[in-house]
């Protein structure tokens, strides 16, 4: 582990769930506080990580989310109910939030589940956030999502990047995908994060890593490519749909799967997007579910489709 990442819990997790990183406190009964709850299906689980690295005498006293998506916000509500924890979400959806308008958040039109929870304030960019011996900095960081935050402790060089960056490029950028600038938003979020020059990133998917340059520039080249082409990019965010759905059910009877698939407005939004490729959304399901199974990402056993 690097010394820099000295106080600090950090839970990998697979895809389903995004990684969460525990901020203990400074000792002397000082809270600690958890950054992204991960999914809703695998909300025990997170909160019995969290139960076991807290610290002789150290409580759960906040819940921040980086931002919405469900694999980052999906457990929220078993945290709170475990530990009392006040919970602080980025202010971009705050209202659709309050008033749970599953439409205006992401959740209705990638057709995934969560579970309601209820914020107890923001974190907003340029907010400090003191956790034990620790200050991090909010930084805003659209591109994969125009609300999502990433958090910089620049006495210890350490950046809670979420899905701003991977080890191996970033995650989907979801405006794209409706037809709204976003990879405009990623590099300069990339820009960003080579100013802070942090010494190690915690992502929000895989282990943390040192080689931020080298992170930084299969970043770009990743980018590069969806830039020069974005229906690449589109038909990229189309399979991970697929994929993340089953992700959530494990396996479904491929005629279940498909009449998700028709019934999720995102799909449809990218398939009319790329002139109705195959004539007919089911019919270009089919073809994706094909074409991820080829490649290892899922396996179809007759008439079933499972995760892989």
């Amino acid at each position: 582990m690097s010394p820099a990442l000295e106080g600090l819990s950090v839970f990998e997790r697979g895809w389903l769930s995004s990684n969460n990183v525990l901020l203990h406190g400074g000792g002397d009964g000082e809270p600690a506080t958890l950054v992204d709850a991960s999914h809703c299906l695998h909300g025990e689980q997170t909160v019995a990580l969290v139960r076991h690295a807290l610290r002789r005498g150290e409580a759960l006293s906040a819940i921040v989310n980086t931002h919405l998506h469900s694999d980052h916000c999906g457990g929220n509500a078993a945290l709170q109910r475990a530990f009392g924890a006040c919970l602080s979400i980025p202010p971009g959806e705050a209202e659709a939030v309050s008033r749970w308008d599953e439409n205006a958040l992401s959740y209705r039109a990638t057709g995934q589940r969560i579970e309601r929870f209820v914020p107890d304030a923001l974190l907003r960019p340029g907010d400090a956030l003191p956790v034990g011996r620790r200050t991090w900095q909010a930084f805003a960081a659209p591109g994969h999502d125009p609300h999502s935050l990433i958090l910089f402790d620049a006495q210890h060089g350490v950046l809670i990047s979420a899905d701003a960056l991977w080890a191996n490029g970033f995650g989907v950028v979801f405006p794209e995908l409706d037809g709204e600038s976003g990879f405009d938003d990623v590099a300069a979020v990339l820009d960003l994060i080579e100013r802070l020059s942090p010494s190690v990133v915690i992502p929000g998917h895989g282990p943390p890593f040192t080689d931020v340059a080298d992170a930084l520039q299969r970043a770009r080249s990743r980018l590069a490519g969806f830039v020069a082409d974005p229906s690449r990019h589109a038909r990229h965010g189309a399979k991970v749909l697929l994929k993340y759905h089953l992700l959530e059910e494990r396996q479904q009877p491929l005629p279940a799967l498909l009449a998700w698939w028709q019934t999720t407005p995102l799909a449809r939004r990218v398939w009319q997007r790329l002139n109705r490729p195959d004539g007919d959304l089911a019919s270009w399901g089919r073809r994706l579910v094909g074409e991820l199974a080829d490649s290892g990402a899922l396996r179809i056993d007759r008439s079933t489709v499972l995760d892989r």
